[in-house]
């Protein structure tokens, strides 16, 4: 079984299409590890989520993007800052539909983190100094600074595991925060965030070759 990781989605179902043909992975034999975020920001949210539900081997962590369509669909909250970054576009893409039980029991089911052959998978990142069995889940899903100390640590101990970890990998923050459109590695730390969300692109990844696949970036992909 091949294991891949795939950066945040947010509805971009055209581009998650490109990729998973591009890296040529099999619904029913390979691992897909799915960082979180699978919501929000372009309309097609149903159809990612229909799209995963096909996988054998889909292992979902949940991205505070996530947290906020469960509030909205579990509680009926729209949270204003929510709406703001995306939230309308994940209304939009059940308007002709309610979200199914299945795509609920999906995102609710998603897991904080996962950890493999020292490897962690995370959306946003982690305490470094704390284990991570220990540490909130907001935290898990909105936590920047894992990257931020990533980055500053490169420059003095590239060799640095944060965690003790072999590799981490992470979404939320995307690459062109740091000038790139592709996967960026600082120390153990792997952010796969291309910006698919922005305009930019969705990337794909066999986490024991490195190599990866992207999709167009989604400006071209979504007419905007």
């Amino acid at each position: 079984m091949k294991t891949f990781v795939i950066g945040d989605i947010h509805g971009a179902h055209k581009a998650l299409i490109q990729c998973l043909k591009k890296a040529k992975f099999n619904y029913k034999k390979d691992r897909l590890i799915v960082l979180g975020d699978v919501c929000d920001r372009h309309r097609e949210v149903g159809e990612c989520i229909d799209e995963l539900l096909q996988i054998d081997n889909c292992d979902y962590i949940i991205g505070n993007h996530d947290l906020w369509t469960l509030d909205w669909v579990q509680k009926g909250v729209k949270d204003e800052l929510w709406l703001k970054q995306g939230g309308m576009d994940t209304i939009a893409s059940y308007e002709k539909r309610e979200m199914p039980q299945a795509h609920i029991d999906f995102l609710s089911g998603g897991c904080a983190w996962i950890v493999f052959d020292n490897k962690l998978f995370v959306h946003g990142g982690f305490n470094h100094e704390i284990p991570i069995e220990k540490q909130d889940f907001d935290i898990l899903a909105w936590d920047r600074d894992l990257i931020r100390n990533a980055v500053e640590m490169n420059l003095q101990d590239k060799k640095y595991k944060f965690g003790g970890y072999e590799e981490v990998y992470i979404g939320h923050t995307p690459t062109d925060h740091f000038g790139s459109d592709k996967p960026l590695h600082f120390c153990n730390v792997w952010d796969m965030d291309t910006g698919a969300g922005h305009g930019g692109k969705l990337t794909i990844m066999n986490v024991a070759t490195k190599k990866f696949w992207q999709s167009d970036p989604t400006s071209v992909l979504y007419d905007h």
